[in-house]
C-alpha cells in the first residue's frame, strides 16, 4: 500500500507540473478531459485489480491448495480459493450491469467459484476477466444513473450503481489481506509490498528560444 500511496503522489505531481509547460510551449496535444464518475472509480478500481492480481501470480502454482492449519483455521478457504471467491463475486456485484443473469439462490453454494478451474493459469485468467468485466460496468456509471434504483437487484444492498461500484472496490482488499497473509506464511513478500527500484530523474525539458 505505501508503494500504490507514493506512485499516486509522484503521478500527480507530474500531471500538475507537466500541464502548464505544455501550453506554454505551444504543445498541440489536446487538454486533459475533467474527471467524471466512471473515470474516477476505475482509476482506483484499476488500483485493486494490480494488487490483487499480482498477489495471485505471485503464488506458486503448488501452494495454490494451501490453507492455514496452525491455529483456529477450520474449514477457511485455500488460496485458490480465495482467488476465485473474489472473482465470482466480482460477477455477482458487476455482471447485472452487463447483462449477466445471476442466481441469487446459487451463490451460497458457488461462493468459492466455478470448481471445474483447477490449475493457476485458468483460475488467474478467471480472476482477470472478472476484473475487465468490472472495469466495463464502471465505465457505464454516471453522475445521472449512479444513485437511480435498479428494477432487479441481486440484493437489496445492491440496488443502485453507486451500491455496487462501492462494495467492488472494498470486497477485494477484504480477501486481499487474507492473500497476503497466505503468501507471507509461505515466504512470499507481496508484489505491492516490496520495495521499488530507484527511478531515474526526470528529464528537464529544453529551454525555448
Amino acid at each position: 500500500m505505501k508503494n500504490v500511496l507514493l506512485f499516486l503522489a509522484a503521478f500527480s505531481a507530474l500531471s500538475a507540473a507537466k500541464t502548464p509547460t505544455a501550453h506554454a510551449q505551444g504543445n498541440s496535444a489536446p487538454p486533459q478531459q475533467p474527471p467524471s464518475v466512471s473515470s474516477v472509480l476505475n482509476a482506483h478500481y484499476g488500483i485493486v485489480e494490480q494488487e490483487i492480481v499480482s498477489a495471485a501470480e505471485a503464488m506458486p502454482e503448488d501452494k495454490y491448495s494451501f490453507a492455514p492449519s496452525n491455529g483456529e483455521f477450520k474449514g477457511v478457504r485455500t488460496f485458490a480459493e480465495e482467488v476465485k471467491h473474489i472473482a465470482f463475486a466480482n460477477h455477482i456485484f458487476f455482471g447485472p450491469l452487463m447483462g449477466e443473469n445471476i442466481d441469487a439462490k446459487s451463490i451460497e453454494e458457488n461462493a468459492n467459484g466455478p470448481a471445474n478451474l483447477k490449475t493457476k493459469g485458468e483460475i488467474v485468467q478467471y480472476l482477470k476477466d472478472s476484473f475487465a468485466l468490472g472495469h466495463r460496468a464502471l465505465a457505464s456509471i454516471s453522475a445521472e444513473n449512479q444513485v437511480t434504483p435498479l428494477s432487479k437487484p441481486v440484493f437489496p444492498f445492491l440496488s443502485t450503481r453507486l451500491a455496487i461500484a462501492s462494495i467492488g472496490m472494498w470486497h477485494p482488499m477484504d480477501h486481499y489481506g487474507q492473500m497476503v497473509e497466505y503468501l507471507r506464511m509461505n515466504g512470499i513478500v507481496p508484489p505491492a509490498s516490496r520495495p521499488r527500484p530507484p527511478q531515474p530523474p526526470a528529464s528537464q525539458p529544453k529551454s525555448q528560444r
